[in-house]
């Protein structure tokens, strides 16, 4: 993160004013997981503030759970805002001891609608991105490595393609109930690719922008991870289909 990114503050909330312009940057984005802030000294330069003005902000960041301070390695960004809100919605909707068939019946409703939704609204700087994505899947995946952040990357973009927060925040607390799932079947080589192809499929009919082709693909692509993680698949519902 470059500290040109921040304007100079108020005085009288100046640590709230910090607080917000890095919430704001990070929920747009701009600041990404992982990502660095400048050091105490430079925020403070930048922002016309003190050191303590700046440490208070960096508290109250810490206490959101948007961003660490690691000791002698500098501040980090944690997770998005969306994330952070994310948590009391799992708490409220899930529970670890949910049946991972009835999880993964609720997004055979939502995914296919997001992907459909994608195919509507998504940019062209986000097709980049996507392709950016999957050819890094791809990667992971000839190279031997693992393919679970990747894997999360594409779900998570499609989320955003779709232009739908409410969305986006109930896919994340899904994907956070079936981590341990996912990365099982995507430790297998044959199943990773096979998750590759899926995500795909669903993104081809994205970038033509046909709505219809992405819900199914990526209907297709949810029952064939439901099978392969889970061994099986929900019965009945061949009446209603």
């Amino acid at each position: 993160m470059s500290a040109g990114m921040l304007k100079a503050v108020e005085k009288k909330r100046a640590y709230e004013d910090i607080v917000e312009q890095i919430r704001t940057l990070i929920e747009e984005g701009r600041l990404k997981r992982g990502d660095q802030l400048p050091t105490e000294r430079e925020l403070g330069e930048t922002l016309k503030v003190s050191r303590a003005t700046v440490r208070e902000a960096i508290r109250t960041l810490e206490s959101m759970k948007l961003v660490q301070s690691r000791q002698g390695n500098g501040t980090y960004v944690l997770s998005s805002s969306e994330e952070a809100l994310v948590q009391p919605l799992a708490a409220a909707l899930f529970h670890e001891k949910d049946d991972i068939l009835d999880i993964s019946f609720i997004r055979k409703i939502i995914e296919p609608y997001v992907a459909s939704l994608a195919a509507e609204n998504t940019t062209l700087e986000e097709i980049n991105e996507m392709e950016a994505v999957l050819k890094q899947q791809a990667d992971q995946i000839t190279g031997g490595g693992n393919s679970t952040v990747t894997n999360i990357d594409f779900h998570t973009l499609l989320a955003r393609m779709a232009k739908n927060r409410v969305l986006a925040r109930l896919l994340l607390a899904l994907f956070d109930l079936l981590e341990q799932t996912r990365e099982q079947y995507l430790q297998n080589e044959e199943w990773a690719k096979k998750s590759l192809k899926g995500h795909e499929a669903v993104f081809a009919a994205i970038k033509k922008g046909d709505c219809a082709a992405a819900r199914r693909a990526m209907l297709r692509h949810l029952e064939q991870v439901e099978e392969i993680s889970v061994g099986k698949k929900r019965k009945g519902g061949g009446k209603c289909r």
